[in-house]
């Protein structure tokens, strides 16, 4: 089979299922596994890489108030890959190529490929979308067991808070996916913060990201903030971080005071619907309740020193 996977998601998941020598077109962005970053880009990105979060909002605002994607897909790639399946999304046209960028370069294709469009708000939603990959792939065995070992991992994670729960204390948590604008995490990040036995006092499970005020999050008061903007590595947020200007009220929070601020890979454990959200639940577990043993939780958050921001 031929596949073409214009998600950085669906080509982790079409590998962990087995099928990267199938994998013959891929985004700039499909980084993981490294191997991924050998196969033909078919789909780019029109934003500059380097652009801070506030040049990149304001160019995402650009391109959709002129009606343009901020994506470019490689037609003649495609036609010469001429693949039996692509996987595609429409869930955030600004994190991934749509349908509607897909669709002027099917036309030129020799054959009529399957297309999968993927679309999950939840993890659930993630979870049924491998078994979606699987089904499409003929590898629904091999989707299954990994579902059910992704499962599992959820399971020892809330195993491991909840004796720290019994009393319905839980730590108030701000996730910060964007910083200049700021914007509150969305999908299934609020619900990964319950799991993993906190409260999200912003953002709403299953529902989109949406920007909050400063003020907001200063009136929320967490406990812990996660900032984990939407493609970003560690390193990167790590610089967006030193670049933003915070309000001076933010220094009285509980979570700068205290120390409690999190920078993290959201680009591997938190913004793409995959596999590794199962790994990002761990690291927000332990970011909340660091008193827990946990054992294999990736190194994908730095706490940052109190007052550091």
């Amino acid at each position: 089979m031929r596949i073409c996977s214009l998600l950085p998601s669906s080509t982790e998941i079409l590998f962990a299922l087995g099928l990267e020598d199938d994998v013959l077109g891929v985004t700039h962005e499909c980084d993981y596994p490294p191997e991924a970053r050998n196969k033909r880009v078919v789909v780019r990105s029109r934003l500059p890489q380097t652009a801070s979060s506030a040049e990149i909002d304001r160019l995402v605002r650009e391109f959709t108030d002129r009606g343009e994607s901020i994506y470019r897909v490689d037609a003649e790639a495609l036609r010469e890959i001429d693949p039996d399946l692509i996987i595609t999304q429409d869930l955030c046209h600004v994190c991934a190529a749509s349908p509607e960028d897909l669709a002027a370069a099917l036309t030129v294709l020799p054959q009529s490929p399957k297309v999968l469009s993927l679309n999950p708000h939840s993890l659930a939603d993630v979870w049924n979308d491998i078994c979606a990959v699987g089904a499409a792939t003929g590898r629904q065995v091999e989707a299954q067991t990994l579902v059910k070992e992704l499962k599992e991992k959820v399971s020892s994670v809330q195993r491991a808070v909840e004796p720290f729960l019994r009393d319905g204390a839980r730590p108030r948590i701000a996730c910060l996916e964007w910083l200049n604008p700021p914007y509150c995490g969305g999908h299934w990040v609020p619900e990964m913060v319950a799991l993993a036995g906190g409260n999200d006092v912003l953002g709403r499970a299953g529902e989109p990201s949406f920007r909050v005020e400063s003020q907001q999050v200063i009136d929320a008061k967490p406990d812990v903030i996660v900032i984990m903007p939407c493609g970003f590595n560690l390193e990167q947020t790590m610089e967006e971080i030193s670049r933003t200007t915070f309000p001076p009220a933010w220094q009285h929070l509980p979570a700068v005071k205290q120390g409690r601020i999190f920078a993290t890979d959201a680009n591997s454990y938190f913004s793409r619907p995959g596999p590794r959200l199962a790994d990002g639940l761990a690291i927000l577990a332990r970011a909340f309740h660091p008193q827990v043993d946990y054992t294999n939780v990736p190194s994908g958050a730095m706490q940052l020193a109190a007052h550091s921001c």
